[in-house]
C-alpha cells in the first residue's frame, strides 16, 4: 500500500500533539507503523491477517488469524524506521489452533488465545525476542445455551495476573474464566470463575493496582466487574453495556487514572460505551458514543480515545474530556484496510 492510501483525512487539530507511533494490525496483508498524528506510514510489516499485537519494548508479537495451516504467531522488531522478523511458531494446527485472535507478553512468557480452535496455546519468549516451540496447548470447553454460538469451544482473550502468577483467559463456549497457575506448572489448569449463562466471555481487563478485574461478554453485552487477590476472583456486579442486545460486544479498557473505562459495541447502534469507575472497583454509566461501523480494538490516551472501525476502514479520533470521561468526534480519520488493532508505541 502507497503512503497516500494511508494518510489523515482531517488534521488541523492534530498539529499541536507531539509525535508518536501508531501500530495498526489489519485483517489483510500486513501490519503498519503509522506517524501520529500524521498519519504518514512509518513501516510495514508483511504477514496475513495480524488481527492482534502484543508490544513488549522494541519487540512485537502478532497473531495471523487463519483458519489454517498459516495460523501462527510471529516475533518481530521495530527500530522506529522499519520492522525486522525474527521468527514464526504455529499455534496448534491440527490439535486446536486455528484463528488466533489474541496474544498477551509478559515475565517471558506469550499466551496466544486461538477462537476457532478452542484453546490456549502457551510459549516462552527467547533472550532476544524469538519466540521457543510451544510449551503447553490448553483446551476450552462448551456449555453456554447458544447453539449457534457456543456449539464448539473458543477461547478469545488471555490475561496475566499483575504479581505475575496466574493467566486468566476467557472460555467463550463454557461461560467461565479459566485460570493457570504460572507458578506451579502450566498444566495446573482450573476454572476461576462461572459467568451467567449466554454472557460468552470476550476481553478480560485488569486495573492498575490489580485488585479490580473485568470481563465484557460478546452475546450478552455486560460487562461483569470481580475482585481479584491472590489468585482468586470475587463476583461483585454485572452491568449492561450493550442496550441494542446487538450480540457483538468487542473491547475493553480503562483511562490512564483509572477514572473511567470504555467498551466497544458492534452490530447495531455501534459506538463506544462509558462508564465511571467508583473508588471500590463497580462500574456506573457516564454516556455514550456513536462510532462508524464495527469498532473493534481501541486504545485510551489522556485527552483522546482511537477507535479501528473495521468495517468503515478507518481509524477515528475521539477528544476524550478526562473529567467527565465523554467523547468528542474531532472528525480526524486515518485510512487503513480492515483495521482491528491500535497502540501507541
Amino acid at each position: 500500500m502507497k503512503k497516500a492510501a494511508i494518510a489523515l483525512l482531517l488534521a488541523l487539530s492534530a498539529c499541536a500533539q507531539p509525535a508518536s507511533t501508531l501500530l495498526v494490525g489489519t485483517y489483510s496483508d500486513g501490519f503498519y507503523a503509522l506517524d501520529y498524528p500524521s498519519g504518514e506510514v512509518i513501516a510495514k510489516a508483511d504477514m496475513p491477517n495480524p488481527s492482534f499485537l502484543a508490544l513488549d519494548g522494541t519487540r512485537i508479537y502478532a497473531v495471523s488469524e487463519m483458519p489454517d495451516q498459516a495460523a501462527s504467531v510471529w516475533a518481530w522488531r521495530y527500530d522506529g524506521n522499519g520492522f525486522e522478523k525474527l521468527n514464526v511458531q504455529p499455534t496448534g494446527i491440527p490439535t486446536g489452533g486455528e484463528d488466533p485472535c489474541y496474544v498477551a507478553a509478559s515475565g517471558g512468557r506469550l499466551a496466544v488465545a486461538n477462537y476457532s480452535g478452542g484453546t490456549l496455546a502457551l510459549y516462552k519468549l527467547e533472550a532476544d525476542g524469538r519466540i521457543a516451540p510451544m510449551d503447553s496447548l490448553i483446551v476450552s470447553g462448551t456449555g453456554g445455551p447458544d447453539p449457534s454460538r457456543q456449539a464448539t469451544p473458543h477461547v478469545h482473550c488471555a490475561a496475566f495476573t499483575p504479581d505475575g502468577k496466574h493467566l486468566l483467559f476467557s472460555e467463550f463456549s463454557a461461560d467461565a474464566i479459566g485460570q493457570i497457575d504460572l507458578t506451579g506448572g502450566i498444566s495446573n489448569y482450573r476454572t476461576a470463575a462461572r459467568l451467567p449463562a449466554d454472557f460468552g466471555p470476550r476481553h478480560l481487563l485488569f486495573d492498575k493496582a490489580g485488585k479490580h478485574f473485568y470481563v465484557i461478554g460478546e452475546l450478552s453485552g455486560d460487562i461483569a466487574v470481580f475482585d481479584y487477590a491472590d489468585g482468586t476472583l470475587s463476583a461483585k456486579q454485572v452491568i449492561k453495556a450493550d442496550e441494542a442486545e446487538a450480540r457483538g460486544a468487542a473491547d475493553i479498557h480503562l483511562s490512564p487514572d483509572g477514572k473511567y473505562l470504555y467498551a466497544s459495541l458492534r452490530l447495531r447502534n455501534d459506538g463506544i460505551a462509558i462508564f465511571a469507575v467508583k473508588p471500590d472497583g463497580t462500574l456506573e454509566k457516564a454516556g455514550y458514543q456513536l462510532t462508524s461501523p464495527h469498532p473493534r480494538n481501541f486504545l485510551v490516551s489522556e485527552g483522546e480515545v482511537v477507535v479501528a472501525c473495521r468495517d468503515n476502514d478507518s481509524i477515528e479520533i475521539y477528544k476524550r474530556n478526562p473529567k467527565t470521561g465523554l467523547l468528542t468526534d474531532t472528525g480526524r480519520r486515518i485510512s487503513a484496510p480492515k483495521p482491528v488493532f491500535v497502540a501507541l508505541q
